[in-house]
C-alpha cells in the first residue's frame, strides 16, 4: 500500500469522523483505559504509606472516596476525553451524554454513600458503648437513603425529567406518613440525639423524676431501666429526653453535708473545739476532701453543727464506707473529750405553790 493509498484511507469518515480520528479517540481511550486503574491503585498505595497517625481522617476520607470509585466511572472518564477527537452524529451523541450522565451521578451517590458510611462508622465505638449502635444503622440508612434520593432527583434534572411536581407529590406522601406514625419517628430520632448527644450509657444511674435505675438497654424506640427494686422499667426515648435526667453514672466526685448537735451544757471551750475535732476526723479517710466544719446554729434542744467533705470516687458504697467511718470514729471523739450527742428532751419543773391563808 503506497502513501497515496493510506492518505486517502486515513481521510475517510465514519459516522462523520476520518478514519486517523478514530484511530486517534481508540488510542486515547486504551491509554486512559490502562493509565486511569493504575494511578487509582498507586494513589490509594501512596496515600496509605503517607498517613500520620496524629491526623489521619483526610487521608482516610481520600482512600474510602478512592476504593469507592467504579472501574465503569474510569471507563466513562476515558470515553468522554476519547470522544473529544471526535463529532458524533446528534443522535448518538445525545445517547452517549445520557449514558455519561447516568454513570456521573451513580458514581457521585457512591462517593456520598461510602462517606456517609465513614462518618457513622467513625462514632460505632462510642455509640456501642453507650447502646446506639442501632440507633446509627437507622441513620447511617437515612444517610444513604437520602444521597441516592438527591442523586436520583438531579440526575433526572439533568436529563430535562420535570422534578418538582415528583418533589411536591413526595413530600405530600412525606407528610402524610409522618402524621400517621409521628410517635415512632419521635422516637426514633430521641434514640438518634441518645446516639450522638450521649447523655448517658448503659451502666449509668439515672433518676427521671419519680423513676430511678441502672441503664440496660438503649433501643430505637425505648430505653429500659433497672430499678433498684430489681423490676425493669421502660421509657419512650421521646418521653425520656422531655424530662431532666440525673445521670449518676457521670460522678466523678460526691459532696457531703451532715449535721450533728450537743447538749447546751457543753462548756464553751469545748463547743469551740469540736469543729476542729471534725475536721481531723475527716482527714484522716481516704479518698476525701475536706471542705468546712462550723458551729452552725442554736437548735430547739442541741447547738448544731454543720460539716462538708467531698468524696473523691462516684461510688455510693464507699461513699457510705466513709461516712460510716466517720461517725465511729466521731463517737470515739466524744467518748475522748466528755461531749453529749443531744436529742430531744423535755423538762419538767414541779413548783409547789405556798397553801392559801387560813388553810390547814
Amino acid at each position: 500500500m503506497n502513501m497515496n493509498q493510506l492518505q486517502e484511507l486515513a481521510t475517510r469518515t465514519i459516522l462523520g469522523n476520518t478514519l486517523q480520528s478514530w484511530v486517534i479517540a481508540l488510542a486515547v481511550f486504551a491509554l486512559l483505559f490502562t493509565i486511569l486503574p493504575l494511578l487509582r491503585a498507586a494513589l490509594g498505595k501512596r496515600l496509605k504509606k503517607l498517613q500520620p497517625h496524629q491526623s489521619a481522617a483526610p487521608f482516610e476520607t481520600a482512600l474510602v472516596l478512592l476504593a469507592g470509585t467504579t472501574r465503569v466511572f474510569l471507563i466513562a472518564v476515558a470515553v468522554w476525553l476519547a470522544l473529544r477527537w471526535l463529532r458524533m452524529p446528534d443522535g448518538i451523541d445525545r445517547g452517549i451524554n445520557i449514558a455519561l450522565q447516568i454513570v456521573i451521578w451513580l458514581q457521585l451517590a457512591l462517593w456520598g454513600a461510602a462517606l456517609v458510611r465513614r462518618l457513622v462508622d467513625a462514632r460505632r465505638g462510642v455509640a456501642a458503648a453507650a447502646g446506639g449502635a442501632a440507633s446509627l444503622n437507622i441513620l447511617r440508612f437515612i444517610g444513604i437513603a437520602a444521597v441516592w434520593s438527591v442523586a436520583l432527583l438531579m440526575l433526572l434534572a439533568n436529563l430535562g425529567v420535570e422534578i418538582m411536581p415528583l418533589v411536591a407529590g413526595l413530600g405530600i406522601g412525606g407528610i402524610a406518613i409522618a402524621l400517621a406514625v409521628q410517635n415512632v419517628l419521635g422516637d426514633l430520632l430521641a434514640s438518634l440525639s441518645i446516639a450522638l448527644d450521649k447523655p448517658f450509657k448503659i451502666g449509668d444511674f439515672l433518676v427521671l423524676g419519680d423513676e430511678k435505675g441502672t441503664v440496660e438497654h438503649i433501643g430505637i424506640k425505648s430505653t429500659r431501666l433497672r430499678s433498684l427494686s430489681g423490676e425493669q422499667i421502660v421509657l419512650s426515648n421521646g418521653d425520656l429526653l422531655k424530662t431532666r435526667v440525673r445521670n449518676y453514672g457521670l460522678l466523678y466526685e460526691r459532696r457531703i453535708a451532715f449535721e450533728i448537735g450537743i447538749v447546751y451544757e457543753t462548756p464553751r471551750e469545748k463547743v469551740a473545739e469540736l469543729p476542729g475535732i471534725i475536721e481531723a476526723v475527716i482527714r484522716a479517710q481516704p479518698k476525701t476532701r475536706f471542705d468546712r466544719a462550723h458551729f452552725a446554729r442554736f437548735g430547739d434542744f442541741a447547738l448544731v453543727y454543720e460539716a462538708i467533705y467531698f468524696v473523691l470516687d462516684a461510688g455510693y458504697n464507699v461513699y457510705m464506707d466513709i461516712q460510716q467511718a466517720i461517725n465511729l470514729q466521731l463517737l470515739a471523739e466524744f467518748e475522748k473529750h466528755g461531749l453529749e450527742f443531744a436529742y430531744p428532751t423535755s423538762k419538767q419543773l414541779n413548783v409547789q405553790l405556798p397553801a392559801p391563808d387560813g388553810a390547814d
